[in-house]
């Protein structure tokens, strides 16, 4: 992992793009990581578009401020797409993950982005082991593969913490949440 990796999240409110940047950063923590996960929000209801952001460092984080150029872009709905540049700012190396079923070189193309670009149909794979289309859950898994920031079997570990604590009054969810990462991780695509 790079000394410092900057990751922005776009979704809407529902989807999880806060939920899944703080999760991601508790995990990070408990390995030892510097870590800053926060939202941005706009209008704050269901279906708004929402901003997530995540530093995750091996040194002391000391800027506070948005994200403006990225290492990676994560897109939990891609009709955001349309209306939103996610890939502004994205660093020259960066990289794209979106949730679609669409093959990522359809989604590049879709994107006009010349750097890697990655898709999951997250909200697939959360509605076969949840019974919902939770996208946010996949998507960690997919965050975790593309970056190398940790293994699957390292991250499963700091991530069963993570859900053992948030779920703690729905403890049924914990497994298909885990699953969702498993899948993910094994099913994203890159172009």
């Amino acid at each position: 992992m790079a000394q410092l990796l900057e990751i922005r999240w776009h979704g809407r409110g529902g989807q999880g793009s806060k939920t899944a940047s703080i999760l991601l950063g508790k995990a990070c923590s408990e390995a030892g990581k510097f870590i800053q996960a926060f939202p941005e929000y706009g209008p704050e209801r269901m279906g708004a578009p929402v901003i997530a952001y995540n530093r995750i460092s091996d040194q002391q984080v000391s800027v506070h401020c948005q994200i403006e150029e990225p290492d990676l872009v994560v897109v939990l709905d891609p009709t955001l797409i349309a209306t939103i540049d996610v890939a502004e700012g994205l660093k020259a190396d960066g990289k794209i993950i979106v949730n679609t079923e669409m093959p990522a070189s359809k989604m590049k193309e879709k994107l006009g982005y010349a750097g890697e670009v990655y898709t999951l149909d997250a909200n697939g794979i959360s509605e076969q082991e949840l019974g919902k289309a939770f996208p946010n859950t996949p998507m960690l898994g997919a965050v975790v593969k593309v970056t190398n920031m940790f293994s699957m079997e390292e991250f499963m570990e700091l991530i069963k913490k993570e859900f053992a604590a948030k779920f703690a009054h729905k403890p049924e969810v914990i497994a298909g949440n885990l699953q969702c990462i498993k899948r993910s991780f094994e099913e994203v695509k890159s172009e």
